[in-house]
């Protein structure tokens, strides 16, 4: 019944032809099936009996708490950071520019454990500027600034990358005729610029939020795995399943449907047909 009303929508709103309909649309659905496949299983097979007890365990608790703590503090670092990124990216043209961009985006592809080593290459103790910091009294690895940064440095590119295509797309003759008009710099980038960026700017938020929130490899190189301080909810997936299969799939389920109705709240669009 599903199949085909979806085909049956597909003919409807498509000017393929039939043939290259009767192509895609199976794939397309041959790929839902093997994005949707793995989140079915988890849910058949959590054992939801014992979410109860897993709750009122204080390292769970301190875990997601962390986890949520690390992920909006890094949201907010993310567009702090990477807004004027974005906007220089997208607006001014300049020798390396190019290069910039690409390092300024690696991150995005890094191995997560890599990026673990680069932080501590940088900010450790031994690192570039490891004692201007100790001298300042900031100690970031394996602390829980330290998982803040690290979620900052893998997630905050899938901001920036999102504004710069949104930022070089937007009219900017009616930036041009609000600064004629008589309006600041603030005030132009408030009533004309954000408005006009609204969807992807949500949609870079929600990204870089989400992929803060399930950051691990890094995290657990820079900041370690210490209970209370630095262990996410990632690591604690990743401990649990070590001796405790069934915890460690309620675990999952607990930062899947955590991470879903976020996604949800700030992306909003992505339940508009």
């Amino acid at each position: 019944m599903f199949f085909d009303r979806l085909m049956k929508r597909s003919r409807t709103h498509s000017s393929m032809p039939t043939g290259a309909r009767n192509l895609w649309v199976p794939l397309a659905l041959l790929g839902a099936t093997f994005f949707v496949l793995p989140l079915v299983g988890l849910l058949v097979r959590v054992p939801f009996a014992q979410l109860g007890d897993l709750l009122d365990q204080s390292r769970v608790r301190e875990a997601l708490a962390l986890s949520m703590f690390s992920a909006s503090a890094s949201l907010l670092l993310a567009l702090a950071f990477g807004f004027p990124l974005a906007w220089v990216l997208a607006r001014h043209d300049f020798p390396g520019r190019s290069l910039l961009r690409a390092l300024v985006t690696l991150p995005m592809v890094l191995p997560p454990v890599v990026a673990g080593v680069a932080l501590l290459s940088a900010f450790g103790r031994r690192g570039l500027i490891g004692d201007a910091l100790s001298a300042l009294g900031l100690e970031l690895p394996f602390t829980t600034i330290g998982v803040v940064v690290a979620a900052t440095f893998v997630s905050a590119p899938f901001l920036i990358v999102t504004l710069e295509a949104a930022l070089h797309d937007v009219d900017r003759r009616v930036e041009q005729a609000a600064a004629t008009l008589g309006a600041t710099p603030l005030r132009i980038l408030w009533t004309v610029t954000l408005p006009s960026i609204r969807g992807p700017l949500l949609a870079g938020l929600a990204l870089t939020w989400a992929r803060a929130l399930g950051e691990f490899g890094a995290t657990i190189t820079f900041a370690g795995n210490l209970q209370g301080h630095t262990q996410t909810m990632p690591l604690a997936v990743y401990e649990t399943l070590q001796d405790d299969q069934e915890a460690a799939l309620l675990l999952s389920l607990l930062l899947l449907f955590t991470s879903t109705v976020i996604f949800l709240l700030m992306r909003g669009r992505l339940i508009r047909p």
